[in-house]
């Protein structure tokens, strides 16, 4: 299925350029997710996004980093405005549960998944990036270093006084990890159980909307039970590293 989309008739240069940037991204998000980072050119993406010329990923993005950076920032430019709107509904109160603050950082990333529809490439994209070290760094940057999530974060600690910074560090990784595989893998069965049947018909395509935004929601309540279990388990006494 191919993501390129159409430059608008008339537009200007500004937009034209707007447009041709969005087309390279929804390629790059595409190919990365269904090949991996490293089994994609950015020729390969140019392609994909209907660019004639081959140098039109380096002309407009730079180097490959800094196209995965682009591509991480529309994901969590969408969530960290919805977490800062979840963050302003809920700091007033200062809840004293857990999974309160748990849903801030669950719920952003489930809500925007959700409202892309089916299919969708983004979640399996930030998954691989995961894979390589040096993109992983660029995901943590962007995505976990916000004011949102920093907010999120000290509201959460607040319930966990008696957690050691190195544990707290260790399932830190453990939640990310969680979150961003568990969110690729149901991207991925959303997108192998395709449209509703019937999904010729407008209602058909209403019903299909709605059963990916349950799945969704699902996934978030799930994650949500996982991670407060992950966050308050036992910390056991660790041998000193030698």
């Amino acid at each position: 299925m191919s993501t390129a989309r159409t430059v608008r008739a008339g537009s200007t240069r500004a937009e034209r350029a707007g447009d041709t940037r969005e087309a390279i991204l929804d390629a790059a998000e595409r190919l990365f997710a269904e090949r991996g980072v490293g089994e994609v050119s950015n020729r390969q993406i140019g392609l994909a996004a209907g660019q004639a010329n081959n140098f039109a990923v380096g002309y407009h993005f730079g180097t490959k980093a800094d196209l995965v950076r682009a591509v991480v920032r529309r994901y969590t430019t969408e969530t960290e405005r919805r977490r800062l709107d979840m963050l302003a509904q809920i700091q007033d109160a200062g809840p004293d549960e857990l999974r309160a603050w748990l849903s801030c950082l669950v719920r952003p990333a489930t809500g925007h998944l959700a409202a892309l529809g089916v299919p969708s490439w983004r979640a399996r994209c930030l998954a691989q990036f995961d894979t390589v070290p040096a993109l992983r760094r660029i995901i943590v940057d962007e995505s976990v270093a916000t004011p949102s999530m920093g907010l999120a974060l000290e509201g959460m600690f607040r319930l966990l006084p008696g957690l050691p910074a190195d544990v707290r560090a260790e399932r830190g990784d453990m939640s990310r990890l969680l979150m961003l595989h568990t969110l690729a893998e149901r991207e991925r069965a959303l997108h192998e159980r395709g449209p509703a049947e019937g999904d010729t018909a407008q209602e058909g395509r209403a019903e299909g909307d709605a059963a990916a935004g349950a799945s969704w929601e699902a996934t978030a309540v799930g994650l949500i039970d996982a991670l407060t279990g992950l966050w308050q388990a036992l910390v056991t006494t660790r041998p000193l590293s030698g």
